[in-house]
């Protein structure tokens, strides 16, 4: 029964339109999260499930307004956090970019980086986390320093391999054609090799918030880290769920920035994009 009714209301929102298809996937959606929300609540609110493991989510939402709105001290710890994961995030990505076009067009540099960046990847950079605390203090450098660590390693294996499996017979034209190093790099390589950037860049961003928050967790007397381990020793898991809401709702916005900029940077990958690009360009041309 449950089932035909929701075909039926899919098939309401579902008009056939590009509009109505997603209405319908977000009813869908919306649907099935309410559901699980209302199954965790009854259960929690009955007993089965013990709050100190799963707490209720009106709870949970309790603690959230406390923070964010009452109390107020969720602003300032999310935006150390938050500068810890940005700063982290840029030296790491640009450096290990960096790096990645220096190996892209000199094979003699490749061969000698490569051990050294193989040595690094093996390491499990959070276990790096202490030795860079002794080193840096307890300040927000660490956390930078961390978060920059872990943010290195996919900007510099996608954009390494990016530059180094380019097109051999569009590569050969352009060498025949008698262009230039420089015009080969920016004409060919990078933008061939900018959609498996964009792809290390955004697995990096993700990473930068987990790098920012083991740092607070290892030394820290501030920040979203310093939040969720205050409240878990407390036993107070609604208010850790509450801070596990928030950083997941700041690493899927972080996420979802660097979709915004794919989409903006590779533009070729979008139909109606491309098109608007070529009539822009057109444009430019008439009235040179």
């Amino acid at each position: 029964m449950s089932l035909a009714t929701n075909d039926s209301f899919a098939g309401v929102v579902d008009t056939g339109t590009p509009r109505g298809v997603v209405l319908g996937r977000v009813a869908r959606h919306l649907a099935l999260f309410l559901s699980i929300i209302a199954v965790w609540e009854a259960s929690s609110a009955f007993g089965l499930v013990d709050s100190l493991i799963l707490p209720r989510p009106s709870a949970i939402v309790v603690a959230l307004w406390d923070m964010l709105f009452v109390r107020g001290n969720a602003w300032y710890h999310m935006g150390i956090t938050l500068w810890e994961a940005l700063a982290g995030f840029v030296i790491g990505s640009v450096v290990g970019i960096l790096l990645a076009v220096a190996a892209g067009l000199s094979e003699t540099f490749r061969r000698y980086i490569s051990p050294y960046v193989i040595v690094l990847q093996v390491i499990p950079r959070i276990a790096l986390a202490p030795i860079i605390i002794a080193w840096l203090g307890f300040g927000t450098s660490p956390k930078i320093a961390i978060g920059a660590l872990i943010c290195f390693f996919p900007p510099f294996i996608n954009t390494l391999t990016g530059l180094i499996n380019i097109d051999e017979d569009a590569h050969e034209m352009f060498r025949s054609i008698g262009a230039k190093k420089s015009q080969i790099f920016f004409s060919l390589m990078l933008p061939s090799a900018m959609p498996i950037i964009m792809a290390g860049l955004k697995a990096a961003i993700s990473l930068a918030l987990i790098g920012a928050i083991v740092g607070e967790f290892i030394s820290a007397g501030e920040g979203m880290g310093v939040l969720m381990q205050r409240y878990s020793f407390a036993l107070n898991m609604a208010a850790s769920f509450a801070v596990l809401v928030m950083l997941t709702v700041v690493g899927y916005l972080l996420f979802m920035a660097m979709e915004k900029v794919d989409d903006h940077l590779v533009y070729w990958r979008n139909d109606a994009r491309m098109a608007a690009m070529s009539r822009k360009r057109a444009k430019a041309w008439r009235t040179r």
